[in-house]
């Protein structure tokens, strides 16, 4: 990161000089004097690279890492090319940061442009925004730009991640747009209940594809029922299932949302992530966040812009409906270069492989007794089943073999276990999963 320190001490000087002081002190002189520090921090000494070095790998040695994964839930593990570290580890696109002097950063500009394209061809939508924090913060965002004058209430399926739901509430808590559960029916939206809870006051209908339980969710049913509406439809998306299922596009959705982690991002703890949010042209001018074009300059080449900002920090900020500021330019940019470098036939055979592997556990886990597929329905690559004995009692043998185990549901679903399989389990793994959870039951 050497080139990235802004200038040196004798340059800070010269700056002073220049507007009439002397020492970096005279700059903050308006600062009142009690609120400064008296005396340096007391900061250990510095270490040596050694000494660092060995300290993080005894913090780091404290996780807990597991052999094999089985579980999704919003998160999950996929085959990351090496080629996309490489490239988002050069250092100028690591210090790259809002363009706030936009038409000067041009690679900064030209890398979301591309990133927009591709989300558009991967969700088959016309425009897609910079990006948002991630898939939460997307679905809370096509909620609130859902809003009409008159239709302020949301209808979200309730086989929508309840930690996406939870956010949505957040986010309109300050507002006055309220919220309403559509029920499910075998782990999908009842489609009848949305038909009998819509009316003029309904602005959106919210469903996951695959759902929260991995099913596949009727989504041409639901854009048909919508179809001749002012209802605006949003569907949240995995996007690497995007590889072999239909585009939100080709269902009627009006705003396509998802959580971009897939798209070559580690686990990481949680985060940093990204969502990805694209819609109609119709729809353009209230999509949050940013927007970059391409154009040409006065010599006729190409060149990019920021093509629509208006919010926020700008010129409509009485009338915007969102306060996003930034956008994950790094991580967007991620997903990229990890599109790019698996391309059209790399993205396909990724979610075909975690969708047959995904049956593949299916089939295996229910040759053992106790464990049954809970819903019967299409799925990708999760899936729910029973389980035969106590579920934190299975989900610590596991550990205890370096497995990280289903996800534990909760609520009415207690007892059971959200599976999930991607490209990276191999068949060995799987097998081994299934023994051991047989050595548990006897």
């Amino acid at each position: 990161m050497g080139t990235y320190i802004p200038n040196t001490k004798e340059e800070q000087l010269s700056m002073l000089k220049e507007i009439g002081l002397n020492s970096m002190y005279e700059l903050f002189d308006a600062i009142p004097k009690e609120v400064k520090l008296g005396a340096p921090l007391d900061i250990p000494r510095g270490m040596s690279e050694m000494e660092v070095s060995s300290k993080m790998r005894k913090i780091a040695g404290k996780n807990k890492v597991y052999d094999s994964i089985f579980r999704g839930c919003g998160a999950y593990r996929h085959y990351i090319p090496s080629i996309v570290k490489q490239v988002t580890s050069k250092e100028e696109f690591m210090t790259a940061y809002t363009p706030y002097q936009a038409e000067i950063s041009q690679g900064i500009l030209q890398s979301i442009f591309e990133y927009q394209t591709m989300i558009c061809e991967l969700t088959g939508m016309q425009v897609s925004n910079a990006s948002v924090y991630d898939g939460a913060s997307a679905a809370a965002e096509a909620v609130i730009m859902s809003k009409e004058r008159k239709r302020k209430k949301a209808l979200l399926s309730a086989s929508v991640n309840p930690m996406i739901i939870e956010t949505i509430g957040t986010y309109i808590s300050g507002t006055d747009m309220e919220m309403e559960i559509i029920p499910v029916k075998d782990g999908l939206t009842d489609i009848e209940s949305l038909k009998n809870k819509l009316d003029d006051d309904i602005s959106c209908v919210l469903i996951q594809q695959p759902n929260y339980y991995g099913l596949l969710e009727d989504g041409d049913a639901i854009g048909s029922i919508l179809a001749d509406s002012d209802i605006k439809y949003i569907m949240s998306c995995n996007p690497i299932s995007l590889g072999i299922l239909k585009t939100p596009a080709e269902y009627g959705v009006d705003i396509a949302i998802g959580e971009g982690q897939p798209l070559g991002l580690g686990l990481s703890f949680g985060g940093p992530y990204l969502g990805f949010m694209a819609t109609t042209d119709k729809l353009m001018r209230r999509l949050p966040g940013r927007i970059v074009g391409e154009t040409t300059d006065s010599q006729g080449r190409r060149a990019y812009v920021l093509t629509l900002q208006a919010r926020e920090q700008h010129i409509r900020r009485e009338k915007a409906s969102s306060n996003i500021c930034s956008n994950q330019a790094l991580c967007a940019m991620t997903a990229a270069v990890y599109l790019a470098s698996m391309g059209k036939e790399g993205l396909k055979q990724a979610a075909t492989l975690s969708m047959s592997k995904a049956h593949y556990l299916a089939q295996r886990l229910c040759e053992i007794d106790g464990y049954e597929m809970v819903y019967k329905g299409e799925f990708f690559n999760e899936f729910v089943t029973t389980v035969n004995t106590d579920v934190d009692r299975v989900l610590q043998v596991l550990s205890d073999n370096g497995i990280l185990g289903g996800y534990p549901l909760e609520g009415d679903d207690k007892g059971q276990l959200l599976w999930c399989a991607t490209e990276l389990n191999t068949k060995e793994e799987m097998d081994a999963l299934t023994r051991i959870l047989r050595e548990v039951q006897e």
